[in-house]
């Protein structure tokens, strides 16, 4: 299913009878470290980079969307709704977020991007506990390689917060984040928030284990 950022998400739980968490999968770039081509839909050891982040975050979460603009039927295949950008012009990852939050039905959104198949099986959970023990609006994870901010967990009512900081130009996702009430969450595996940008990154990963029960703690 396509939606164009509107409507209710799939539901993974659906017999808890609640939803809270929204797990949004960016994958809405132009990849052009990678030659341009879809990241998301790059094989790593025979199977699309988008599923290993599927696999790895849909377990942490709620409901779960997919931010895509190209290959929507792909991306619409996979069995989750799709949200395109609602700013033109591929305007980077805070578009993807805000079309994200646009959809978003439940009082958090955690994101992940599409090209991190090792994520940690802990993300959400400890980006919440900071959530709700700071006077925060936003988590973000954090390694020695410095902040990550794609990997993030967020009060749903930023979206007119970011929609203000994307109409004035803004589009520095680190930028954005820290003008937020800010909760940072330190991860000692740093390896687990690597990216496959490139196809030397990429080819360099295979046979790397990507199973669930991998964490990241501290």
């Amino acid at each position: 299913m396509v939606e164009g950022g509107y409507g209710r998400l799939w539901d993974n739980r659906t017999m808890s009878g609640t939803s809270y968490i929204t797990g949004l999968v960016l994958a809405g770039g132009l990849g052009r470290r990678m030659g341009g081509v879809d990241k998301g839909l790059q094989l790593l050891d025979g199977r699309r980079l988008v599923e290993r982040v599927i696999e790895r975050l849909a377990p942490q979460v709620d409901t779960l969307v997919v931010n895509a603009n190209r290959n929507l039927d792909a991306y619409a295949g996979l069995g989750y709704p799709v949200v395109a950008d609602r700013i033109e012009g591929f305007a980077g990852p805070l578009a993807g977020i805000h079309a994200g939050l646009t959809a978003c039905a439940t009082p958090l959104l955690a994101t992940a991007p599409c090209d991190a198949p090792f994520l940690p099986a802990d993300l959400v959970a400890r980006l919440r506990a900071a959530l709700a023990s700071q006077p925060s609006r936003i988590a973000v994870a954090r390694t020695v390689d410095g902040l990550q901010p794609t990997f993030a967990l967020m009060r749903r009512d930023v979206l007119p917060d970011l929609a203000a900081f994307l109409a004035g130009g803004g589009r520095r996702i680190q930028d954005w984040c820290h003008s937020l009430p800010l909760a940072i969450v330190d991860f000692a595996d740093a390896a687990a928030f690597a990216n496959l940008n490139s196809p030397a990154e990429l080819a360099s990963s295979a046979h790397t284990p990507t199973t669930p029960n991998r964490s990241a703690t501290s």
